[in-house]
C-alpha cells in the first residue's frame, strides 16, 4: 500500500522541477528581451530580438511580424522566418481579409491548437498543400487600444501550450507594442527637429545633413568612374516683404506654407525641399545634371507665376520668384562652395527678379524689373477680404530692390563658419 504514495512523492517532484525549468525559461526570454529594448532605439533590431525569442520559445515552422498602415488599410510583412517565409516578404494584407487581416480589423486574438479540429480553419489547411497548416496563433500588437501589428506564429506546439504560455505570448507582444511606441516617439521628434513648422519643408540644417550625405557617396565612388551630380536651387520670394506691410505678417506665414505646399507637389520622391530663413527656399535635386536642374526649376517657376495665393483669406495673390541654380560638383565640390554659387546665382537673378540665373550660363530669361506683388480680384472675391482699407492694400508702383551685385552676393556666404577647412572658397562670377 505504501507504493501508490511513494510513486506520488516521487512525481509531484519531478512536476514541480519541469515548471520552474520553464519559468526560469520565461524568465531568460524576458531578460533578454528587456536588454534588447534598453540597448537600443532601431525598431527592427527590438523586433528582430523579440521575434527570435519567441521562435526558440514556441518552435514554429514559420513566424512572421506585420505593421499596420492606417492610412492604406492594410498590413505590411516587415519580418518573416521561416519555411516559404521570402514569397512573404513585401506582400500586403487588407484589413479584414484572411487571419492577420480579421485579427487587425477586429482587435481579437486567434490561437488554433489543431486546425484540423476547427471547422471554421480545416479548409484553409487544406486549401494549402505546398504548405500545411497545423496551427495558427495570431496576436494583436497593442497600444491604448490601438492596433499597431500582427504576429503570426505558423506551425508551433500550441498543443502543449497551457493558459500561461498563452499569457507569456501575449506579454511579449507588449514588448513589442512597446519598442514600435518608442520607435515612433523618436521618429516624431526627429521629424520635428528637421522640419520648418510654417512651411512644412526641411530646414536649414537638414540640409547640411544631406549635403554632407550627398558629397560623401560621391567622394566614395572610385576613381575613374563617373562622379555622381546633383543640383542646387536658391530662390526667394520677389517683394514678399510688401505682402506683409499689406497684408499683416500673418498672411505673410500662410503665403509661405501654401509656396511650401507648391515645393513638394513639384518635386520627385527624391528630391528635398528646404525653407533656409524667412522668404528663401532651397531645393536638392539628387542625381540631376544641369539641364535636368534646369527643367525642375522651370516647372517651379512656372507653377509659382500661376497660382493664386491666400484664396482662403479673401485676398488673390500672385508672386514672383528669383531662382539661382548650381551643380556639384561643377559649380562645387564642397558643401561650402556649392552653397555659395547657388546663392550668388539667386542674387543675379535678382538684379531683374522673376528669373532663373545658372551657374556658367547666367540668366534664362530676358527681364525688366518685375512689379511687386501683384493682386488680381476675382469676381466671387469680390467684397471679401482683410479688414484693411483698398488704400492700405494699394502697392507702391515700381517697387523694385536695388540691384545686388554678385561680390555682394557672395559675400552673404563667406564666413568663417562655411569656410571648408581643407579648401578655399570658389564662388561664381
Amino acid at each position: 500500500m505504501a507504493k501508490p504514495a511513494d510513486k506520488r512523492a516521487r512525481t509531484k517532484p519531478r512536476q514541480f522541477e519541469i515548471s520552474a525549468e520553464s519559468s526560469m525559461q520565461h524568465l531568460r526570454v524576458f531578460h533578454d528581451v528587456a536588454r534588447a529594448l534598453t540597448s537600443t532605439l532601431k525598431l527592427e533590431t527590438i523586433l528582430t530580438a523579440i521575434m527570435e525569442q519567441m521562435a526558440n520559445f514556441f518552435g514554429p515552422e514559420t513566424w512572421s511580424l506585420l505593421m499596420l498602415d492606417e492610412e492604406a488599410a492594410q498590413l505590411n510583412y516587415v519580418i518573416a522566418v521561416g519555411e516559404n517565409s521570402e514569397s512573404l516578404k513585401g506582400l500586403h494584407i487588407k484589413l479584414g481579409e484572411g487571419i492577420a487581416g480579421w485579427v487587425a480589423q477586429t482587435g481579437t486574438p486567434l490561437v488554433i491548437p489543431d486546425v484540423e479540429n476547427d471547422p471554421h480553419f480545416s479548409a484553409l489547411a487544406h486549401s494549402l498543400p505546398d504548405f500545411p497548416i497545423r496551427s495558427i496563433a495570431c496576436i494583436p500588437i497593442r497600444s491604448e487600444e490601438k492596433i499597431l501589428g500582427i504576429i503570426q506564429l505558423l506551425n508551433s506546439k500550441l498543443d502543449l501550450m497551457s493558459p500561461y504560455s498563452i499569457s507569456f505570448l501575449h506579454l511579449l507582444c507588449d514588448y513589442a507594442a512597446i519598442a514600435i511606441k518608442n520607435a515612433d516617439s523618436m521618429e516624431r521628434i526627429h521629424t520635428l527637429s528637421i522640419t520648418d513648422d510654417c512651411t512644412g519643408l526641411f530646414n536649414a540644417r537638414h540640409l547640411y545633413l544631406l549635403l554632407e550625405e550627398e558629397i560623401s557617396k560621391a567622394e566614395a565612388v572610385p576613381l575613374g568612374e563617373p562622379q555622381p551630380e546633383f543640383c542646387l536651387v536658391f530662390f526667394d520670394l520677389d517683394h514678399f516683404k510688401t505682402v506683409n506691410d499689406s497684408y499683416g505678417h500673418l498672411a505673410g506665414s500662410r503665403l509661405l506654407a501654401e509656396v511650401g505646399g507648391l515645393i513638394k507637389k513639384c518635386l520627385r520622391p527624391e528630391d528635398s525641399g528646404f525653407r533656409y530663413g524667412g522668404d528663401e527656399f532651397v531645393l536638392l535635386l539628387p542625381g540631376l545634371d544641369k539641364q535636368r536642374g534646369i527643367a525642375i526649376t522651370q516647372r517651379i517657376y512656372e507653377r509659382l507665376r500661376r497660382k493664386y495665393f491666400l484664396e482662403a483669406e479673401g485676398i488673390s495673390l500672385r508672386v514672383r520668384g528669383s531662382y539661382g541654380l548650381a551643380t556639384y560638383p561643377e559649380d562645387g565640390d564642397s558643401i561650402q562652395s556649392i552653397i555659395r554659387s547657388a546663392d550668388t546665382m539667386m542674387y543675379e537673378a535678382k538684379l531683374t527678379r522673376d528669373n532663373i540665373a545658372v551657374a556658367g550660363r547666367g540668366l534664362l530669361y530676358e527681364r525688366t524689373p518685375s512689379p511687386p506683388v501683384e493682386r488680381y480680384p476675382r469676381p466671387e472675391l469680390i467684397g471679401v477680404g482683410p479688414s484693411r482699407s483698398t488704400s492700405e492694400r494699394a502697392l507702391p508702383a515700381g517697387a523694385a530692390a536695388p540691384p545686388v551685385s554678385s561680390a555682394a552676393a557672395r559675400s552673404r556666404h563667406h564666413s568663417p563658419e562655411l569656410e571648408d577647412e581643407h579648401q578655399s572658397p570658389t564662388p561664381q562670377d
